[in-house]
């Protein structure tokens, strides 16, 4: 039963915060979820002011998931230049907060894509924090049930293969110094700590990426914390600015001590 009380966790500052108490569900008024949302915001961002403006970042995400435990996530942001970090939050899932993304100078973060459990009828919250500490914030209601919760498909063992296994695909090389999309995929269960194991019927521990830094040469593209709302195999496409040398390295971490490191090659410049 404690595993299924699962506490809104933030990462970014390994603090074990208390659970929101107010609980969503389809047939929750405006009300009722914007109470939850001020309640979420107090707990991530303490007195700091949120900004609505969905100008800032637009929320790319299906109205109904076909697949709750791989709902897919498109975060566009319209000034990239000033854009420090980014949040994205699920405001009824056990955990609301699902990834921060800190950008560094080899970023291009006009456009992050990745895949999220939804285990409830819910709003998704995208925070944009600007090199000046503001915070701008825009939603988008998502229909999706149980994704938290939803099985592998496999036993653990089998889900637990190849762990920490990397690939990373590009969108073209390198041209005129121009962005590069990178596609990131990490072998990884991501167990929830809600899921229940199909064969012996009790839970699967939580165990989940909640650390990924990705750099090209000596600078920083982005550093990524996460938690149990990110989907099984994390999927992450993101910008690389190729203005770097050496190669391009990540290295990921999850909450139960695992660790793992892979180097990629940035495509050559292309005529």
């Amino acid at each position: 039963m404690k595993r299924l009380l699962l506490a809104l966790s933030l990462t970014l500052s390994a603090a074990a915060l208390a659970p929101v108490p107010v609980r969503a569900g389809a047939t929750d008024s405006d009300e009722e979820r914007a109470a939850r949302w001020t309640e979420i915001k107090k707990t991530i961002f303490g007195d700091r002011a949120v900004e609505a403006n969905d100008a800032a970042v637009k929320i790319d995400a299906p109205a109904r998931a076909l697949d709750a435990s791989l709902v897919p996530i498109g975060l566009t942001l319209a000034d990239k230049d000033n854009v420090k970090g980014l949040y994205f939050i699920i405001d009824d899932n056990p955990s609301p907060y699902a990834a921060h993304f800190t950008f560094g100078p080899a970023a291009d973060p006009a456009e992050i894509k990745m895949r999220v459990r939804v285990n409830n009828y819910t709003n998704v919250h995208a925070v944009v924090e600007t090199k000046d500490g503001k915070l701008i914030e825009s939603a988008k209601f998502v229909k999706a049930s149980g994704g938290c919760s939803a099985p592998m498909g496999m036993s653990d063992e089998e889900a637990m293969k190849g762990m920490g296994d990397m690939r990373m695909k590009f969108a073209g090389g390198a041209q005129g110094g121009q962005p590069v999309e990178a596609t990131l995929m990490v072998r990884h269960p991501n167990f929830s700590g809600m899921q229940m194991n199909q064969v012996t019927r009790d839970y699967t521990p939580a165990r989940y990426v909640d650390k990924l830094d990705v750099t090209h040469g000596d600078q920083l593209v982005f550093s990524l914390a996460g938690d149990i709302s990110i989907a099984s195999n994390p999927v992450i496409n993101f910008g690389i600015k190729p203005e770097g040398k050496g190669p391009i390295k990540v290295a990921a971490t999850d909450n139960q001590g695992g660790r793992w490191e892979h180097t990629f090659q940035l495509p050559a410049a292309s005529n």
